[in-house]
């Protein structure tokens, strides 16, 4: 009964996004440091970011949330991928991963195999790399 509460009242409402969770963690980690230091400005920002995180959540406005998190998204996308592709390296221990010096495609050859001449899929571009 509570739960269909919550769906009737959050319909038509924007809901969570990646930007909110980033806002929220943030608004976290101001209060975590307040806790710390007792500077008044950081709770007061936190406050905000808070106030901001529910006002998106809450929002009736969908396509002007979704533009703001596409914004974000774009901004941060390149970090989130570069974290992502560092986690894939550690995790595969039978591939080497290389850059074409051409035009920066990643490749994966496989370990183990000495020096071998890599060629790009992307460019046509060969190179020697030791595996």
């Amino acid at each position: 009964m509570i739960r269909n509460a919550i769906q009737r009242f959050m319909y038509g409402r924007y809901g969570s996004d990646q930007l909110n969770l980033f806002l929220l963690g943030l608004y976290l980690l101001l209060y975590l440091v307040f806790l710390f230091t007792r500077l008044e400005l950081l709770y007061v920002a936190g406050f905000v970011l808070l106030f901001i995180t529910l006002f998106r959540l809450l929002s009736h406005n969908l396509e002007r949330r979704r533009r703001e998190n596409a914004k974000f998204m774009r901004a941060v996308g390149p970090v989130i991928q570069w974290f992502h592709f560092r986690h894939t390296i550690r995790r595969d221990k039978e591939h080497v991963y290389f850059k074409c010096p051409s035009c920066g495609q990643r490749l994966r050859v496989p370990r183990g195999r000495g020096k071998i001449t890599v060629t790009c899929r992307s460019c046509g571009a060969s190179f020697q790399e030791k595996c």
